[in-house]
């Protein structure tokens, strides 16, 4: 029986390309596809090739893709697919995303926009649920993306000088919108680096080992008492609040497992308010790609300190909710893709 689907509210239909080499697998997800409220199937594909060459001269709201494949495996495809699909979401479909996996980090790194595992056991009603569900909430935010300019946004002062803590939030596409970010703050810049990621608990220590050799900086998973250090990434862990207790010179986390109004765990508003507190107008946070408006309660706590926010824009962000909020709100100092963000803290002077 088909599972009972949830409602999408998407503003049209959203087209979703196919990729799996196996026949039975492309059907049975078309199916399940052309059943979600608001979607349809545009193209299926038994290879990456071949959907790169469709992609150039069409358009797709989601592109499914599997990770094993004869030929060009789903990793290596990645880069072509990605430049092909203008900017529609990669939702990875497939056996080797499994959690905690390092093919499964690998793929978000790359740029996909999220993973779902398939069942050994054959598709059931809840994985169905599943897709449908990862596909509308993407597709929405590329609608989003898309709508993106009609509605103005104040922007407050720049800040002037370059942070003693840098605190960086992120979700849906968030991995490689961190790495790409990390990896262009100047090699000189050793202020502590704070993350906060929605991930997965069996996620976090790959993604914390990914980081390192990505970007040459030290990285690790947030542990209770832990000392904030210069030239260091701490990173919240998938199941507990990175908090923070102590002053600027002395500053250690403090794990915590509060409930949440974004239902988050772990949540930015946590670590952003902590922050705020602790630092004052020395408080400077990073908000990039996600969904939902985590971390906007606690940017507000940041501004009202006298500190800065800054927020990847619509355009680069695969969902822009946790920016968007922020933007909205009235909160952010300045908007621009990750790279472009961590240049601008580069030039600010020490």
């Amino acid at each position: 029986m088909p599972a009972a689907q949830p409602a999408s509210t998407l503003s049209r239909p959203a087209d979703v390309v196919i990729i799996d080499d196996s026949a039975v697998v492309r059907t049975a997800l078309g199916r399940m596809v052309e059943r979600g409220d608001g979607l349809r199937v545009a193209a299926t594909f038994d290879g990456a090739a071949y959907a790169i060459a469709w992609l150039e001269y069409n358009r797709a709201d989601v592109v499914m893709l599997d990770i094993n494949m004869p030929g060009i495996d789903g990793l290596s495809a990645m880069p072509a697919l990605i430049a092909a699909a203008k900017g529609a979401p990669i939702l990875i479909v497939s056996s080797a995303a499994k959690a905690g996996a390092e093919a499964t980090v690998r793929s978000l790194a790359l740029g996909a926009a999220d993973t779902l595992e398939k069942p050994a056991a054959g598709f059931d009603a809840q994985f169905e649920l599943n897709l449908v569900r990862r596909a509308i909430a993407l597709a929405r935010g590329r609608h989003a993306r898309n709508a993106v300019g009609r509605e103005p946004v104040a922007l407050r002062s720049s800040p002037t000088v370059r942070p003693k803590l840098l605190a960086l939030g992120a979700s849906t596409g968030g991995i490689h919108a961190l790495e790409s970010f990390i990896a262009t703050l100047p090699a000189e810049f050793d202020a502590p680096i704070l993350i906060t990621q929605h991930l997965p608990t069996a996620f976090v220590p790959f993604f914390t080992q990914q980081l390192a050799q990505r970007t040459g900086r030290n990285a690790r998973v947030a542990v209770d008492g832990m000392a904030i250090r210069r030239e260091t990434i701490t990173i919240a862990p998938g199941d507990a609040h990175l908090g923070l207790k102590g002053g600027v010179d002395h500053l250690r986390v403090v794990l915590r497992d509060d409930v949440v109004a974004s239902r988050c765990r772990p949540s930015l508003d946590i670590m952003l308010t902590d922050l705020a507190q602790a630092y004052g107008e020395a408080a400077f946070a990073v908000v990039l790609t996600g969904m939902g408006s985590d971390g906007c309660t606690g940017a507000q706590d940041i501004v009202k300190a006298g500190g800065y926010v800054l927020a990847q824009d619509a355009a680069s962000a695969t969902v822009w909710g946790m920016p968007g909020a922020v933007a909205r709100a009235g909160l952010a100092s300045r908007l621009d893709t990750p790279e472009a963000l961590a240049r601008f803290i580069g030039r600010l002077p020490a």
